[in-house]
């Protein structure tokens, strides 16, 4: 039998007019429910109904593997009859649904004989298929409506020419509430063509590799006819594979991060503003005491050293302001420490160690500790002389829990040393280590080279 889109027959065969007793003038033209009436409450009505509707709607085939739809017989009485139907779609030229094929078999024998061993087992697997699809259908429902409220935006792309199949809300806000389903993204969102996403989106179905975007600066229209506004986008292009793993179109999940770009962009702006500042700062100090030590050569050397400090604390600070002020990772600290009190000599200095990061406080009191050490060195020990060395060796060790760093200052080469008649400012600030409680400092006068063991918490 055909059915028009309004469930009007429109057309039926011999032996479906001998199955269901009816002649060809009683049913052409009159709707289904019309012709073959039913309870609107009843479970036959609206399992019929429902599958009519889920063709009208997908524009596919539905079946329906056992329905109990009682005929109407000449006397008025109603036949129990059980029957299994298949609803095929006819499509017109732009696609939509224009009429529906329904084939029926009428299994009322099987039904009656369902007592039969045979029979039960077609039946249940026949039921049990109908309930598993409910079942499937059911899940399918939950899973949309929980990647449609999720709160990242999602979107599958479908063939090869990158249809959008669905969109949830998120990135449906994110377009500006777009038209996007059964488009293309040339068609749905023209303004990202020339930014280089579409040309991703080719490369993973064409690689079947995933693409992660990293803070990724987008221009997207939000409202009709408005100018694009610029976003930064965390998101992942997952390519979606067949049972033969090829690439049948791609899911995109993701977060607009722009709020975050915008606050970290500020964040730094009021670093670097601070480091300028800072920087300004120093410099005055380092006038000031050159105003306050005069240039009376007895006090030369003092002020030296005093403007030698601040250049070690410059380039601590330096460093920081280039990790915002979180971390300074170790090496780079030594290194910066020791090219600011030795120069070119900084050479004849091996550095040894694992990559570690020091808190800010900690970084700046190393900073200063290595450029005392740098400069006793220069001064007194192993590097006053051309064949002397200095290496140095750092290890990060774990104690019930606690991590510290272990840092060794050992020199070689040099003429023999003696530990110092009284304790200056330098020593101090080499004693006062890098804090913490269990922070501590070793001081080894050897005659073949100085030697200095630090540590501390990280």
């Amino acid at each position: 039998m055909v059915l028009d889109r309004d469930l009007v027959i429109v057309w039926m065969n011999d032996a479906y007019l001998q199955v269901t007793g009816r002649t060809r003038p009683e049913i052409i033209g009159r709707p289904m429910f019309e012709a073959f009436p039913s309870d609107p409450k009843s479970e036959s009505f609206r399992q019929l109904l429902s599958s009519f509707d889920r063709v009208l709607n997908s524009g596919e085939a539905d079946e329906i593997a056992h329905i109990r739809y009682d005929i109407e017989q000449p006397d008025g009485t109603m036949a129990e009859r059980y029957w299994s139907a298949t609803h095929t779609p006819f499509k017109g030229k732009t696609g939509a649904v224009t009429h529906i094929l329904q084939h029926t078999v009428d299994i009322s024998e099987l039904h009656e004989l369902r007592g039969m061993r045979e029979q039960m087992r077609v039946f249940e697997r026949a039921q049990l298929v109908e309930t598993r699809n409910r079942d499937l259908s059911e899940e399918t429902r939950k899973l949309r409506n929980l990647l449609e409220n999720t709160p990242g935006f999602t979107a599958v792309l479908s063939g090869s020419e990158l249809r959008f199949a669905m969109a949830n809300a998120a990135y449906r806000r994110l377009t500006g509430n777009r038209p996007l389903v059964g488009l293309t993204i040339e068609e749905a969102l023209p303004e990202v063509i020339d930014q280089g996403f579409v040309a991703i989106l080719e490369e993973v179905c064409r690689t079947g590799e995933p693409y992660f975007g990293r803070q990724e600066q987008l221009f997207l229209q939000m409202q009709p006819g408005a100018q694009p506004e610029q976003v930064y986008l965390e998101f992942v292009y997952q390519p979606i594979l067949d049972n033969e793993r090829q690439v049948t179109g791609v899911f995109i999940q993701g977060h607009d991060v722009t709020e975050e770009v915008e606050a970290a962009e500020r964040q730094n702006l009021l670093i670097h503003e601070l480091n300028h500042r800072v920087k300004n700062t120093l410099a005055i100090v380092q006038g000031l005491a050159q105003q306050s030590f005069g240039l009376d050569e007895s006090n030369r050397a003092n002020r030296d050293a005093f403007a030698a400090r601040l250049a070690a604390l410059s380039v601590a600070h330096n460093l920081l302001t280039s990790c915002n002020w979180e971390s300074a990772e170790v090496r780079s600290l030594i290194g910066g420490s020791l090219d600011a009190a030795l120069g070119s000599t900084a050479e004849r200095c091996v550095l040894e160690g694992p990559e570690l990061v020091l808190r800010p406080q900690q970084a700046v009191a190393l900073a200063m500790i290595v450029h005392e050490l740098a400069t006793n060195a220069l001064k007194y020990g192993a590097l006053s002389v051309p064949e002397g060395r200095v290496t140095i060796q750092w290890s990060a060790e774990n104690e019930d829990g606690t991590v510290s760093i272990a840092l060794d200052w050992s020199e070689a080469g040099g003429p023999p040393v003696a530990p110092p008649q009284g304790k200056g400012f330098g020593s101090r600030l080499i004693h006062s280590g890098l804090g913490g409680r269990k922070g501590a400092v070793s001081l080894d006068y050897n005659r073949g080279g100085l030697h200095c063991s630090i540590k501390g918490e990280i």
